[in-house]
């Protein structure tokens, strides 16, 4: 009876505890670290557009909250994209082998599916609350992280360069959200504006000597991985 009644009880916690893993894993796709640093450079760029403009409190924390979550969901999404494109690659290299998908914590398909879904939901909450032109800022680093910069990684160089430009646009989303009024605001003069691009080149040309640091610090790796 001991032994049975053990079983009962192990059972539900087993379930619990693989719904735990499998959550943790999802979690570890959006590479954490790298989604916060996007999310804080998109919010440099809200209060620096914020500064300049006369807020109604509620007003401000609604497109702050909005800008926050919309840019973290987006980046999260993409990245989630990112692991799932390179789940083989990453299971050669000793470095990533250990991430959800080489070592069989969650399935690609999972991964997949929850990227999309964040992605989707970060764009569309930022063209609500945000405007369309933080939204399709948002959009543009997504499509261009996994449609040109995560292929080209092991057939060119250059994908430092096109990698620079996802990197490089989250203050752009911020600086757009600053200017939107709540609601689908299709105002897109934002975008138009020298001190949103500055803050986009400066932080382009900082990603260059950042990314060759990296290379440099892991080449092995990469030549493991096809890099």
């Amino acid at each position: 009876m001991t032994s049975a009644a053990t079983g009962t009880v192990q059972g539900p916690l087993r379930s619990i505890a693989t719904r735990r893993d499998t959550m943790a894993g999802l979690v570890q796709t959006t590479k954490p670290g790298i989604t916060k640093l996007v999310t804080i450079t998109s919010m440099v760029g809200f209060a620096m557009a914020a500064v300049s403009r006369h807020w109604s409190p509620l007003e401000f924390v609604v497109i702050a909250a909005a800008c926050t979550v919309g840019t973290a969901l987006s980046a999260a999404g993409a990245n989630a994209i990112n692991q799932w494109m390179e789940r083989d690659r990453d299971g050669r290299m000793p470095r990533t082998a250990h991430r959800p998908i080489p070592s069989a914590r969650v399935s690609g398909r999972l991964v997949l599916t929850f990227g999309v879904a964040l992605g989707v939901c970060g764009c569309l909450l930022l063209w609500a609350v945000c405007g369309l032109a933080a939204a399709l800022v948002s959009l543009t680093c997504l499509l261009v992280y996994v449609i040109l910069y995560t292929p080209l990684k092991p057939v060119t160089t250059l994908a430092t360069l096109v990698g620079g430009i996802p990197g490089a646009l989250p203050p752009l989303i911020g600086w757009c959200a600053a200017q939107s009024r709540i609601g689908f605001d299709a105002d897109m003069t934002p975008l138009l504006q020298p001190a949103g691009w500055s803050l986009f080149a400066l932080m382009f040309v900082w990603q260059i000597p950042h990314f060759l640091a990296i290379a440099w610090m892991y080449k092995d790796d990469y030549e493991q991985g096809g890099y």
